[in-house]
């Protein structure tokens, strides 16, 4: 069966059930992971380069963002980040849904933002069929090193979320929260 791209698109913004088996979403896709493999290879000393490559990949980028390689995002152009973005090595960034960043926020190393939900219905999963929910992150946010953020998932503006928790549900703003799953210890 044959999908129109836009039409496809169009479901996923929305959070609907959509089909990801469309040349053109693969060749963003393939788009991305060339970007992905140039930024991943630029020398540590080339900071004009490195910041033009980011610059192509995110959709919207803010002022002096720092990034360490490795990095791999699904599509690039759903990402949106403000001013001094700081991403540790390693991290991962499943995007066929919406990730903002807001200013000065802190990643450590390893996290991973999936904002895709394969189906449980096996059969549905089989014929290409996903939904993205978009992850929203506040204003001068921490996350420690190995956090999971799950899709649909808010974080709100001066939160820090302690190493190794996986963020399954909203957290308010100026609290400290961690553990899997994700839960608010105190307020900041």
């Amino acid at each position: 069966m044959k999908f129109d791209y836009a039409a496809e698109e169009e479901k996923c913004r929305a959070g609907l059930l959509y089909n990801i088996r469309t040349p053109e979403r693969e060749a963003a896709h393939v788009a991305c992971m060339d970007l992905c493999h140039a930024y991943n290879h630029t020398l540590p000393s080339d900071f004009p380069g490195r910041e033009r490559i980011l610059r192509k990949l995110f959709g919207r980028l803010g002022a002096e963002p720092y990034v360490e390689p490795d990095i791999f995002c699904g599509f690039g152009f759903n990402m949106e980040a403000g001013d001094r973005l700081f991403v540790n090595s390693g991290c991962v960034f499943v995007d066929p849904g919406k990730i903002v960043f807001g200013d000065d926020v802190l990643i450590g190393p390893q996290c991973g933002f999936y904002t895709a939900i394969h189906p449980l219905d096996t059969k549905l999963r089989a014929e290409g069929y996903e939904v993205a929910k978009p992850i929203h992150v506040g204003n001068n946010v921490w996350f420690g090193g190995h956090v999971s953020v799950l899709p649909g998932v808010t974080i709100g503006a001066g939160s820090v979320i302690g190493a190794g928790s996986v963020v399954a549900r909203d957290i308010p703003s100026g609290v400290l929260a961690l553990g899997n799953p994700c839960r608010v210890v105190r307020e900041i």
